[in-house]
């Protein structure tokens, strides 16, 4: 019979409680470590197993730290404005106040009960006045530096949402949540310049220790480009326009232009005969959003009419309007270089345009790889390198053009029309907009009467004239801020979650950043993961901060699918409930199954007979220490002397494979164990308890009642990482392979500091060795300790 599980666990989490356990100290001489999970959303709907999968990685390493000397912050808090509650609230008419602060003591519960060693003293809610107090300040610190404006821009509107999204929150034309058609409309916006921290955020990667895929998503999301913007002039029209290119080599390859249908200049060059189809063209592509425009294979165009003078060879080229090309990267115009890439290919083919070749390459066209300069003047004969150099220093000579670099990288979009969200702390007067005085935040959130935004975009705040009004013939801002606007700090503010002077002290961000651990899925590499950097940096330079890289280490960890190998969903019917696993086998089980499945940065179907392995294990480990009846029969005798060593080695390698977090791993090398020890018939506190403690990281509560029933001293949890002996891991014997002439005879056993002539002995005794050798000596031989031995015979 094994322990009550469910009676063990509840006992264990009160006591780490009532002492305290797992509070990280304030002041204190030992190194800190700060392990942290991406928060999670508090939705009616309760955690999942995808949310076990992603809290339990740190919360091993936490433990493990912990019990190494280190003083560990591990928190928790809640990602508390969003969407969903806004949604519920519209239906059903409660606040999103009452529906998340349900949804929060759900998730606290049930964080609780799987043992997780959170500091809960320091747990945050960004929907809290006392902690969006300090968003609002970190965005009056933005809009001090000149990084947070209004503009009116092409923004992802969604009709069912009421509201806008950023481009992260658009999947396929429709929105993230929801999945609701996502058109494209000019609005008046708060955006925050990100753009000019591009440089610094792709720099910087190089900083952290972060999953290469995610770094150059990182990287492809920034897009630094190197070229040049050329000066087109129009055909009839005073106007000039620029195009950005990273080609400027290929410019005598320009058979005809392409501009965004929003390009400023459209409506004034589009001719008479061209207006009808133009403006129609426009109108359609107002409905598409950008994500939309990118993904969309096949090419449309229309033909404005009007032509550009090529800066060079003053031919006349036509100027055409595409849905491909968007306003806000480069200038919202291209220069069409048909011969050489494949869209502009397929664009002039549909539409019946020149193609030019102008590098030499490839029997058909396009050709898209470097070549010599052909039917290109000045350039011809030069490689694309120096045609570049050349071009450039012509198109800045005659002042046609200037080097520049760009990015892909817009500016943040941080507007919502929505009621649950931070309240902008800003007032608009009939000569400006400023920022409301330090001493009057938090602007608290107002109640209003319905939380739906008008079908034309005005947010829910506007419609409260009360709180709108502001002194002075002021109007607060009411439209509010986004969902990632309290994610992008909130690793700041659990080093001083009770600070009501400042966000957090100096002292704790000196002692406590950057995070040494973070953990989290990949779906935020463009989202929250670069908007956390580009806060921590703007604050790096308002002097608040002293580094200017929130997360040293990053983990992504993988993705639990159903039992059937799919993505779990509720019309698979494939889902995994945490709190039926820890009815039927425990809290403890669960975590170890989690840990044990495979790499922790991989994706893994659930099996349920795998689990039932990992309870018959964990329960293996409770009968070397307990009876039936649950007396203690560990004994105090010393263990045999091959258990010592196997302890020790095991000692060594679930360390080594913490360090590393190689669970998986970890846990089998336990298991090896455990049945040496069944086999040695050995129930040895000298082999059980060091072997509790490193099991406590996995399975807390049975480790705890095994270390008491044990007399173990204070909380398994806190005493001192077992340390192994390195005399006893090293092995007696090593097996090495044995070579004559480069091909293997046979294998020897012997110490691992055997020298030559013993190694030499053990292999002629090798009856193949032997019979090569034929009673000769080698005429050489190649020998390293305990690896390798090579023996030469001409």
């Amino acid at each position: 019979m094994s322990l009550n599980f469910t009676e063990i666990e509840a006992k264990w989490q009160q006591k780490w409680e009532e002492k305290k356990a797992f509070h990280a100290e304030t002041n204190s001489s030992k190194p800190k470590y700060y392990a942290l999970d991406m928060f999670p959303y508090p939705s009616g709907s309760g955690l999942h197993i995808g949310h076990m999968a992603s809290y339990t990685p740190g919360d091993i390493v936490s433990r493990y730290k912990r019990a190494k000397g280190f003083n560990v912050l591990h928190p928790m808090g809640y990602d508390a404005f969003g969407l969903p509650a806004e949604q519920y609230a519209i239906q059903t008419g409660i606040h999103p106040a009452i529906t998340t602060q349900k949804a929060i003591e759900s998730f606290r519960k049930t964080l609780k009960s799987f043992g997780f060693s959170f500091d809960w003293s320091r747990e945050i809610s960004t929907c809290e006045p006392s902690y969006y107090k300090w968003t609002q300040f970190i965005f009056l610190k933005l809009y001090e530096q000149g990084l947070a404006y209004q503009k009116e821009v092409p923004v992802n509107w969604c009709p069912a949402l009421k509201t806008v999204l950023a481009n992260d929150e658009v999947i396929d034309g429709k929105s993230e949540r929801g999945g609701h058609p996502v058109i494209r409309v000019p609005m008046k916006q708060w955006m925050l310049k990100i753009t000019d921290y591009a440089e610094r955020l792709l720099n910087d990667l190089d900083k952290v220790d972060w999953p290469e895929r995610t770094k150059e998503a990182q990287r492809n999301w920034i897009g630094k480009s190197e070229g040049a913007r050329v000066t087109f002039k129009l055909d009839s029209h005073p106007e000039t326009f620029g195009v950005f290119t990273t080609r400027p080599d290929t410019l005598f390859g320009v058979t005809f232009m392409v501009m965004a249908p929003e390009h400023e200049l459209v409506k004034k060059i589009t001719t008479k005969e061209q207006h009808r189809n133009v403006e129609e063209y426009v109108t359609a592509t107002s409905r598409k959003s950008e994500v939309e425009r990118k993904a969309t294979t096949e090419k449309t165009g229309v033909f404005t009419g009007a032509h550009a003078i090529h800066p060079i060879t003053g031919d006349k080229i036509p100027i055409w309007i595409a849905d491909y090309v968007l306003m806000d990267y480069g200038t919202g115009a291209i220069m069409a270089v048909p011969g050489h890439d494949a869209r502009d290919h397929e664009f002039a083919t549909k539409f019946h345009l020149p193609i030019k070749r102008v590098l030499e390459g490839g029997d058909t066209l396009p050709f898209e790889g470097e070549g010599t300069l052909v039917n290109s003047d000045f350039l011809n004969g030069l490689s694309k390198s120096d045609a570049i150099k050349k071009m450039l220093s012509h198109l800045e000579s005659h002042k046609l053009g200037v080097r520049e670099v760009q990015y892909k990288l817009r500016d943040w979009l941080f507007s919502r029309q929505r009621y649950w969200g931070e309240p902008f702390p800003i007032v608009h007067y009939a000569d400006g907009s400023r920022g409301v005085p330090v001493n009057e935040l938090p602007v608290i959130l107002p109640e209003v009467a319905d939380y739906e935004p008008s079908d034309s975009g005005e947010a829910p705040l506007a419609r409260n004239a009360e709180w709108v009004q502001y002194k002075n013939g002021g109007r607060r801002e009411t439209d509010t801020m986004p969902g990632a606007a309290g994610s992008s700090w909130y690793f700041l503010r659990y080093i001083d979650p009770q600070n009501d002077k400042a966000p957090f002290s100096p002292d704790a961000e000196k002692y406590w950043m950057p995070v040494d651990l973070y953990v989290g899925g990949p779906e935020h590499t463009v989202g929250h993961l670069l908007y956390s950097r580009f806060w921590m940096k703007v604050l790096f330079d308002c002097g608040l901060v002293t580094h200017d890289e929130p997360f040293q280490k990053l983990l992504h960890q993988g993705m639990i699918l159903g039992p059937d190998g799919e993505k779990m969903s509720k019309s698979r019917g494939n889902v995994i409930s945490p709190e039926d696993i820890a009815k039927t086998h425990g809290a403890d089980a669960m975590r170890t199954f989690i840990s044990f499945m495979g790499p922790v940065d991989k994706d893994k179907p659930w099996a349920p007979t795998g689990i039932d392995g990992v309870k018959r294990f964990l329960d293996r480990i409770s009968r070397l220490v307990v009876n039936d009846d649950g007396q203690t029969i560990a004994t105090k005798d010393a263990a045999p002397a091959e258990v010592q060593k196997l302890v020790h080695k095991t000692i060594k390698k679930v360390t080594e494979d913490i360090e590393t977090m190689s669970f998986n791993t970890a846990i089998s090398a336990m298991m090896i164990l455990v049945n040496e020890l069944y086999k040695a018939e050995c129930r040895s506190e000298m082999a059980l308890k060091p072997l509790v403690q490193i099991l406590a990281p996995f399975a807390p509560h049975l480790a705890e009642e095994l270390w008491e029933k044990m007399g173990g001293e204070g909380l398994c949890s806190l005493a001192p990482w077992p340390k192994y002996d390195s005399t006893l891991v090293a092995d007696d014997t090593v097996t090495i392979g044995v070579q004559v002439n480069g091909k293997m005879r046979g294998t020897i056993e012997i110490s691992p500091t055997a020298s030559e002539d013993e190694a030499l002995a053990a292999a002629k005794a090798v009856s193949a060795v032997s019979s090569v050798l034929a009673g000769k000596n080698p005429d050489k031989v190649i020998y390293k300790a305990g690896r390798i031995l090579n023996l030469i015979v001409k």
